[in-house]
């Protein structure tokens, strides 16, 4: 049986639980939502993010969620909308990059501008490291950030990434010009 096919078998769940977050699937329906999170955070991520360098419609954040939605069933991403149990969506993320005859996954995530700096990255980062080790059988989880983010840095740092390395000229930053990239990984 062929990787991909074992990957189109496996049962993923759909949600993840922390102590303050549920985690999920990102599914048709979420794209107003999603909107009003990244219109409020859209000055914060741009430098970023390169999808939040232009004003996205609602309409074209529900393409979004449409279209995450059919990459999970076909296994090509996993990605899922970060809401407070106590409250309403914080953020967005998910496994990315994914290497099934590794299997290797990469973890990506933004928290809205109202809520950073209450945890919430590092919880739901944490949140998929488990879920991609106990569900998914992941060897190898990366987090790829620009080098001059340092909060993303930190994320990666206070879930127990290692720095493999930092890749010169490897992105292009929210000017277009050539940025570095830092490489933290965990292997299991």
């Amino acid at each position: 049986m062929g990787v991909i096919l074992q990957a189109l078998l496996l049962d993923v769940p759909e949600a993840i639980d922390t102590s303050r977050l549920a985690l999920r699937a990102t599914r048709a329906g979420a794209g107003a939502l999603i909107n009003e999170a990244v219109v409020e955070s859209r000055e914060e991520l741009r430098p970023w993010m390169p999808w939040a360098r232009n004003p996205m419609s609602v309409e074209q954040s529900e393409e979004h969620c449409r279209t995450m939605l059919a990459r999970w069933h076909a296994r090509e991403e996993l990605d899922f909308c970060f809401y407070e149990k106590a409250g309403g969506l914080v953020g967005k993320g998910g496994l990315h990059t994914i290497d099934w005859s590794i299997p290797k996954f990469e973890i990506g995530y933004w928290i809205r501008t109202s809520r950073t700096g209450d945890g919430f990255a590092t919880e739901a980062a944490l949140g998929l490291v488990e879920f991609s080790r106990a569900h998914l059988g992941a060897r190898r989880i990366e987090i790829t950030s620009d080098a001059r983010n340092g909060a993303s840095r930190r994320v990666a740092e206070k879930c127990g990434f290692e720095l493999e390395g930092i890749r010169r000229a490897s992105r292009r930053d929210a000017q277009g010009e050539l940025a570095d990239s830092c490489m933290y990984a965990r292997l299991f």
